[in-house]
């Protein structure tokens, strides 16, 4: 018996054939330049490795990866980003490193409706009241990593504190991330300029205040100098330093070395951490790179696979903004960091793990992962959030 369609029926097949893409665009707007570039190349590298073992394409489909530097200025990210969206119609955005960037061009983003795969920016802004459903992060909100240090540094028992953060919006949210939970004294707060490299003055600030303990969020080469600057002068004898892991990943170790040990710092990923996909990804980083990866490749990475689960969720049909969404929010891939979720207003629900600088049994200066901080940790301002 032949196969009858009603009108309805091959209404919505040919719908469908008209809307499901041939190609998937990515517009990759990052920090390739600069004092922040090592982040941005990082992202960059692990999108890229995804790519690789994808085969170029994203659910199946061929994808075409473009690729702008924001050079750390807000008004070119907001015209690279523009330009990806009306001229190259982009299907998704990702890349950003710094907050205040994702600021200036979230709304954008958001009015042409593209769906936006934070690789890294976790501002608080869109976590809670200006949370919008085209916004997820696969990364982290910006306090997370910082409230894990505040525990730390709480749970061991330092009674003075002093915190160096630049003065933007990452480095505010660091602040009210580390004081959610270290209730201990914080003698002072040290803001410094974003792109700052000589630390001088705030050393002799450091060294006026005599802090058993000092927690720094300085993304890029601004930690770079300032841990060098720290141990030059001679500080480390009597403060303890902590930080956020991305102020003490692979690509500050490999520019400072032997300083850096005996560093505590937070992170939700590590380069050792036990798992299939997390082996096979830093082999194939290490093997394409010739460096360990830092969280932020690792980041990179796993932006490409949620792009490419959602893909294939919809068959290809990315026209279909309510579909796609169900589809990132199911989160059909397997992270190299291990089991997360997405919270209601698309921020990781995750664990966060305390590492330490030292050497591994290859002598190489790297992180060791101690032990767990947080188990399925979430966000402070979810409950903030009232996803439209």
């Amino acid at each position: 018996m032949p196969i009858r369609l009603t009108a309805l029926a091959a209404a919505l097949m040919l719908a469908g054939a008209v809307h499901a893409a041939d190609q998937i665009k990515v517009g990759f707007v990052s920090t390739l330049s600069g004092p922040g570039a090592g982040l941005g190349v990082d992202i960059r590298d692990g999108f890229q490795l995804a790519m690789k073992q994808l085969n170029g394409k994203l659910g199946g489909l061929p994808a075409e990866v473009l690729v702008a530097d924001d050079q750390q200025n807000p008004d070119v990210a907001k015209q690279a980003t523009d330009k990806l969206l009306k001229k190259d119609k982009v299907d998704f955005m990702t890349g950003i490193v710094f907050s205040n960037l994702m600021l200036a061009v979230g709304p954008a983003v958001f009015q042409n409706q593209t769906f936006y795969i934070s690789a890294n920016a976790g501002p608080s802004q869109y976590a809670g009241e200006q949370c919008n459903p085209f916004f997820f992060n696969v990364a982290w909100q910006n306090d997370n990593l910082h409230e894990a240090v505040g525990k730390v540094v709480q749970d061991k028992g330092f009674k003075n504190v002093v915190i160096v953060t630049p003065n933007y919006p990452g480095g505010k949210d660091a602040v009210s991330g580390f004081k959610r939970y270290y209730k201990g004294q914080v003698s002072e707060e040290i803001y410094t300029k974003l792109g700052q490299l000589d630390y001088a003055a705030e050393l002799a600030k450091v060294r006026a205040g005599k802090p058993d303990a000092l927690f720094f969020f300085l993304p890029g080469g601004m930690g770079i100098n300032f841990v060098k600057q720290f141990v030059a002068a001679g500080l480390s004898r009597d403060t303890q330093l902590f930080a956020p892991g991305f102020s003490a990943d692979e690509d500050v170790i490999k520019a400072v070395g032997a300083p850096m040990m005996g560093m505590f710092n937070s992170s939700h990923w590590a380069h050792d951490m036990d798992n299939a996909e997390n082996k096979r990804f830093v082999a194939a980083f290490e093997k394409e790179y010739g460096r360990l990866p830092s969280l932020y490749a690792s980041q990179g990475y796993d932006a490409a696979l949620m792009m490419d689960a959602a893909v294939r969720d919809v068959k290809g049909n990315v026209a279909d903004k309510k579909a796609l969404q169900k589809a990132l929010e199911a989160k059909r891939f397997k992270s190299v960091r291990g089991d997360f979720r997405f919270n209601s207003n698309h921020y990781p629900v995750q664990n966060y793990y305390l590492r330490v600088i030292g050497k591994d049994a290859q002598g190489r200066v790297t992180n060791k992962t101690m032990g767990s901080i947080f188990t399925n940790h979430a966000d402070a301002y979810v409950a903030q959030c009232k996803m439209k």
